[in-house]
């Protein structure tokens, strides 16, 4: 697909724009799921060669012993199987969360961090890419601490107290609890901050 191609259609720049990111988007989806099933081959790969070595140094073993040696192998495969399911499902589970995080805004990225910890020691399970019951294991965080999550819109007044009210609290003390704590967090020395950090 060509620039010139989308131009015949009658397409505007701002519109081919579009379509680029759009298919530069799957391209990518696409890249990191070849990528993970080439991992996922190698480690197979990798495994299948080791259990040939093994049985090459089989020969000569009596039979009784042998079949010690199979079993302790089989549950070995087993072990490893397990762990490299569990290894895996981590991964998938660690990829769709950081997705979906996006679409939480953050006081700061150690809050995000904390959160994210919170989310994974809940042990939501994950179902077609999707993890189920985050957005009401996000609802009771909230709850709990909304400090840690920012506005969806950014006032003005977020940013900076009024020059008139600076010293005096009373622009401050309009502000809500996270509004505050970002405030001081830029403003350290302000005699708002100052002030209130005292109470």
């Amino acid at each position: 697909m060509k620039t010139e191609d989308l131009q015949a259609l009658g397409l505007t720049e701002d519109q081919i724009k579009k379509v680029f990111e759009l298919s530069g988007k799957d391209v990518n989806a696409e890249k990191k799921k070849t990528q993970a099933a080439e991992a996922d081959r190698d480690q197979w790969k990798t495994r299948a060669e080791t259990a040939e070595e093994t049985l090459k140094g089989f020969d000569g073993v009596d039979v009784e012993g042998l079949n010690k040696q199979i079993e302790d192998w089989k549950n070995k495969a087993a072990e490893a199987e397990k762990d490299f399911q569990k290894q895996i499902e981590e991964r998938d589970f660690a990829d769709a969360l950081k997705e979906e995080m996006e679409a939480f805004k953050f006081t700061s990225e150690a809050a995000k961090k904390a959160i994210m910890a919170e989310v994974k020691e809940a042990g939501l399970k994950l179902k077609d890419g999707k993890i189920l019951g985050l957005s009401d294991l996000i609802g009771q965080i909230k709850e709990k601490d909304a400090s840690a999550f920012a506005p969806d819109k950014d006032p003005a007044k977020f940013t900076e107290v009024p020059k008139e009210s600076q010293g005096t609290q009373t622009g401050f003390n309009k502000l809500s609890l996270a509004e505050k704590m970002k405030y001081a967090n830029e403003h350290p020395t302000s005699a708002d901050v100052i002030e209130w950090l005292k109470k």
